[in-house]
């Protein structure tokens, strides 16, 4: 079964990390699918039934976007907004078509992991910050999975930091 890759970033042609990401995944369409967000729907006007059709054809389901400001792009959380409605996301008993999906994040930070935590520079842990997917998620009955993410892009960015986030972001994946 091929998974489906929802990329969100708002400036994919200047992106490292995510537009290569992107590349490898197309060399493998008979296990992804990627679907651009911002390049499908520039104009940021969703076509809601076009969306909910296609999601509900796969089973497993990865959010890929970049993370800044604490949060997710703004057509991500547009998406959710109008893509899960009631009655199809959630409830009803017709509704819940996301239930049993398997839904994760694949996300890519500037800042470097040891920066999220307590005593840190960020106070929290990402997976704490993420909270609000997970709790939507799990709202819709979808099998939230951990989330995926490569930290420190602003520090690390050589081709061969960028190839090694390659393999393993496919072995996550692969493990998805």
């Amino acid at each position: 079964m091929k998974t489906l890759i929802i990329v969100v970033h708002p400036d994919l042609e200047h992106s490292a990390v995510n537009k290569r990401w992107i590349e490898t995944l197309n060399r493998f369409p008979e296990k992804y699918v990627v679907h651009s967000l911002y390049e499908v729907y520039p104009d940021e006007k969703i076509d809601v039934q076009a969306e909910q059709k296609m999601v509900e054809q796969y089973d497993k389901i990865v959010f890929q976007f970049p993370y800044y400001w604490f949060n997710c792009p703004p057509l991500l959380k547009k998406w959710l907004d109008e893509v899960l409605t009631h009655g199809w996301a959630y409830g009803s008993k017709s509704g819940y078509k996301l239930a049993g999906k398997k839904i994760a994040l694949a996300i890519s930070l500037g800042a470097d992991e040891q920066e999220y935590g307590p005593s840190d520079v960020f106070k929290y842990s990402l997976t704490e910050l993420t909270r609000p997917f997970e709790l939507t998620f799990e709202y819709i009955k979808a099998d939230y999975k951990p989330l995926f993410a490569i930290y420190g892009i602003d520090y690390h960015a050589s081709a061969e930091w960028i190839e090694n986030s390659v393999v393993q972001y496919l072995d996550f994946l692969d493990a998805f």
